[in-house]
């Protein structure tokens, strides 16, 4: 075994990691990376098919980013942002409001999804609780978010969040949040279609129950006297839930019945901004809330937000909801709430090349090229038996498991079926993640045709050998 994963054996913890089957087995140690290739220790080279957990826009080792950084360091890596300003991060604030095209116009930087999202509950949560002490009627706000969310690790986050494999453990440190029913077309009990080799979305058969739903929940707590002070949901497409695509129409719609309700609109948009799930127009759009027409009160933004060179976030919010913590010292209207590494000057300078990047024609092109060849690409796996379902949202993709597409019965976690895939992938050179039963692919905005044709051609090939069809 190589030394470095004799190390990693011995000293590292892994997230998400069952770590007695990572012990069993020799690890891919990653020492390089160029585009959408990744390359090990020992000299192998791999496809990075799910950009590096989705945070990987231009592809590693990218001369522009590279270049901001070196610059950046020959002036300073870090200094607070408690009580001083910098540089890239107040023109990297400027670019994100700009970019933002919406009545978004501050932003309070942080360090990962998670921490976004804290920081727009946080301040919904006081908001919320300073509009109601001018009526006299404080109590704690509530938040409504989706079946099967997942919004990061930290407390408040998780909290928010409704998947019990990731969540129930830690049921007796967090709030109570409520929850709708998430839009799952190819599994929704509403809908009446017969499983068919298409996307769920486009062959449904219902009644958009899944909208009253939300509807009757907003209503219900309104009856209570303490109505939903926020909304809280991932625009288009839930990622940690599996890959799960809403038809279009159901954001706005749902959207305008929180809006009805007097609720604060919060758009983890941690995994759908910047371009991922697709062009507003033809050009480039910060969020994915704009597909739908949405306006958020907040918006959440890391993974992508440096190119996927390192951690950094940010919150986007109103004007009216900074207003409402502006006050004399002695009123300690302060937010209270900060990180040591908030608005570090290197994450903000590869933040500003991203940006750069991603406003660029050739790269908008470029990104809906892939876009469509991805569609095309994926056309085959529908005459496997064990694929259910195919949904694509711009630039990512899952591709749920079953043992029979007739059926939709799905394999038990215990089948492995994802993993197993997943493992036979790397072996020939591709590396993605499952979730339970999905596959995902979400490849840099860099990648070749050829690369694309080999990430789907192995998907293939592995989901025939590991499902035994």
């Amino acid at each position: 075994m190589n030394k470095l994963a004799q190390l990693d054996h011995k000293y590292v913890w892994h997230p998400f990691t069952q770590m007695r089957d990572w012990l069993r087995h020799e690890p891919i140690v990653i020492a390089s990376g160029n585009g959408a290739v990744l390359r090990d220790v020992r000299g192998r080279e791999f496809l990075d098919a799910n950009s590096s957990i989705w945070t990987n826009l231009h592809g590693h080792n990218h001369p522009k980013i590279n270049t901001a950084l070196s610059r950046q360091l020959e002036k300073i890596a870090h200094s607070s942002a408690l009580g001083f300003a910098n540089e890239p991060a107040s023109l990297l604030a400027e670019k994100l409001v700009k970019a933002s095209d919406s009545k978004l116009q501050k932003v309070f930087f942080s360090d990962n999804g998670s921490t976004a999202l804290e920081v727009a509950l946080k301040l919904t949560y006081e908001f919320s609780r300073r509009a109601r002490a001018r009526t006299k009627i404080i109590r704690n706000p509530k938040f409504l978010s989706v079946e099967g969310a997942y919004h990061g690790d930290t407390v408040g986050a998780v909290s928010l969040g409704h998947i019990d494999l990731f969540h129930k453990a830690y049921r007796g440190l967090l709030f109570q949040s409520d929850r709708v029913m998430s839009p799952y077309c190819y599994r929704c009990p509403f809908n009446r279609a017969k499983p068919e080799r298409a996307d769920a979305r486009d062959y449904r058969k219902c009644n958009w129950e899944c909208v009253g739903k939300v509807e009757h929940a907003f209503t219900a707590q309104k009856k209570k006297g303490n109505p939903f002070a926020a909304f809280v949901f991932e625009p288009l497409m839930q990622g940690a839930a599996g890959m799960i695509p809403q038809p279009r129409g159901w954001l706005n719609r749902v959207s305008r019945i929180a809006r009805a309700h007097g609720a604060l609109l919060i758009a983890d948009e941690v995994m759908t901004g910047f371009g991922r799930t697709g062009l507003l127009k033809g050009k480039n759009n910060l969020l994915a809330s704009h597909l739908e027409n949405v306006d958020p009160d907040f918006a959440c933004l890391a993974k992508g937000l440096t190119g996927g060179y390192l951690p950094m976030a940010a919150t986007l919010t109103t004007r009216r909801v900074f207003d409402a913590f502006l006050g004399e010292y002695h009123e300690f209207k302060t937010f209270f709430h900060g990180h040591s590494y908030t608005a570090n000057q290197l994450g903000a300078a590869a933040s500003l090349a991203s940006l750069e990047l991603l406003q660029n024609e050739r790269s908008i092109r470029a990104r809906q090229t892939l876009e469509r060849n991805l569609r095309d690409e994926l056309q085959p796996l529908w005459s496997l038996p064990n694929v259910g379902d195919i949904r694509q949202v711009g630039l990512v993709a899952g591709v749920e498991l079953v043992k029979d597409w007739r059926t939709r019965v799905p394999f038990d976690l215990s089948d492995r079926a994802g993993i197993r895939v997943c493992e036979a992938m790397a072996a020939r050179g591709v590396l993605t993640r499952p979730i339970g039963n999905v596959i995902v692919l979400m490849p840099p905005y860099c990648t070749t045709p050829a690369q694309l044709n080999k990430m789907v051609a192995v998907l293939r090939a592995c989901i025939s050998k590991a499902l035994g069809n």
